[in-house]
């Protein structure tokens, strides 16, 4: 049955991801789109935490995770496999100096497996990273000067190898193979003398294929401090990477109509970005550092807090430049747990229960107008055990604000609802003779 579930699913959260924007904030505008990349729906229900890790659940932030220890339920001789597939639901209330609007949109968010193989352990998946999805216009008085469209983003499948180096430290690292496509496009409107719009109007359009491969290091550190205590902490570390980026531009001449925005293009030619020598470049993805620990009662209760610091300032794209944005470095601050009143609890589910909390601080790394775009949110979510073998539902709420109204911005009141499937199956046994 639970086979079946999964192929259902999988098939529903690809048909979702192919057929909606991944995003629909105007802040995707900038750089390579929003970052949808933020963890498991268990590390976005406490806070987006992600030094805490287990053998039952896959933990995409921390390559070291894909080992751990061997569960005493099965004589301390293996660990199950661990299969995790999510998506999401994100509703946006837009709110400008002008008006507000409301968007929504629903992704794929991941899709991994992780196979423990004696002190190793393999993890393979594959994650949208970034996503593009904006649709924008710029008016004076009421009057609309230009419209902007976006769509795309970069996707990235990695492959994964851990290794338990001590019985308390591991180290990991992924592989990352970043793929996808960003388009773009700006028509500029003219009007006659009387305020009329002319019939013919220009469109700029742009698109950008990307590839490349960057890495992920990581470190976990799980140690008893007493008897019922247990120290967690990770490290990871991505180190600055580049792209590689195949441009097109073209000008058309279009009309749009009245009522319902559709443009028909009369005519179009490219802009010929080879002579100017921008029809492959580099685009320089940033390099990252985090690190966090925590302290909580095995198969209990966690408390844990995680710093993240990204480059930003590094990161360059030299096909777009915006006058009046820049990027300096970023930061997150996670503060999150979680709390199980009793797993091992055989008459009341609800005691098996994992409950999640947390909240999170940001600074984007973007900067509009001098003005921070910063970002706060608080999160709490469930994991529900299902079927055998710790398999488990996992449901997460996510609120908060990101941006403001001031130097002419939009701010962002969004709410998110993530679920997942965390499945377990044991694919290695020793033999037992008797």
């Amino acid at each position: 049955m639970i086979k079946k579930l999964v192929i259902v699913l999988v098939a529903f959260f690809a048909i979702q991801s192919y057929g909606q924007e991944g995003t629909a904030s105007p802040y995707s505008f900038y750089g390579i789109g929003s970052l949808k990349f933020k963890g498991t729906v268990e590390n976005r229900s406490m806070g987006g935490l992600s030094i805490y890790t287990d053998s039952i659940h896959v933990n995409l932030r921390n390559p070291a995770s894909h080992v751990a220890p061997n569960l005493k339920l099965w004589n301390e001789e293996n660990r199950p496999v661990k299969f995790s597939i999510g998506a999401s639901h994100n509703s946006l209330n837009l709110k400008a100096n002008s008006g507000e609007a409301k968007v929504n949109s629903t992704t794929f968010d991941y899709l991994a497996l992780s196979i423990p193989v004696g002190k190793f352990g393999f993890g393979i998946g594959l994650v949208p990273y970034t996503s593009v999805g904006y649709k924008l216009e710029d008016r004076e008085e009421d009057v609309i000067q230009n419209r902007y469209r976006g769509e795309g983003g970069v996707n990235r499948a990695f492959f994964g190898l851990g290794y338990r180096i001590t019985d308390k430290l591991s180290a990991g690292v992924d592989v990352n193979y970043n793929f996808g496509n960003i388009q773009n496009s700006v028509i500029e409107f003219v009007y006659d003398e009387e305020g009329n719009l002319v019939q013919y109007q220009t469109r700029e359009s742009n698109r950008s294929d990307l590839s490349g491969l960057n890495f992920n290091i990581g470190l976990t550190y799980k140690s008893m401090i007493n008897e019922t205590l247990e120290l967690q902490a990770g490290v990871t570390y991505s180190p600055k990477s580049d792209l590689s980026s195949l441009n097109e531009r073209s000008f058309a001449t279009v009309v749009i109509n009245s009522l319902t925005g559709e443009e028909f293009v009369l005519n179009e030619f490219d802009a010929g970005l080879a002579s100017q020598g921008l029809d492959e470049t580099d685009l320089t993805l940033p390099s990252r550092f985090s690190f966090g620990a925590g302290i909580g009662k095995p198969r209990k209760w966690f408390l844990g807090a995680e710093y993240t610091r990204q480059n930003t300032s590094e990161f360059s794209n030299p096909i777009v430049s915006i006058e009046n944005a820049n990027f300096v470095n970023a930061s997150n601050i996670s503060i999150g747990g979680f709390y199980i009143p009793d797993y091992i609890s055989f008459s009341n589910y609800w005691k098996r229960v994992t409950y999640r909390a947390g909240f999170h601080f940001e600074n984007t790394g973007l900067e509009i107008n001098n003005e921070a775009v910063n970002e706060f949110g608080m999160s709490f979510g469930v994991g529900l055990p299902v079927g055998k073998v710790f398999s488990n539902t996992n449901i997460g709420f996510e609120f908060g604000r990101r941006g403001t109204t001031d130097q002419n911005l939009i701010q962002e009141n969004f709410f998110n609802m993530n679920i997942s499937l965390s499945l377990n199956d044991r694919w290695f046994e020793k033999r037992k003779y008797n």
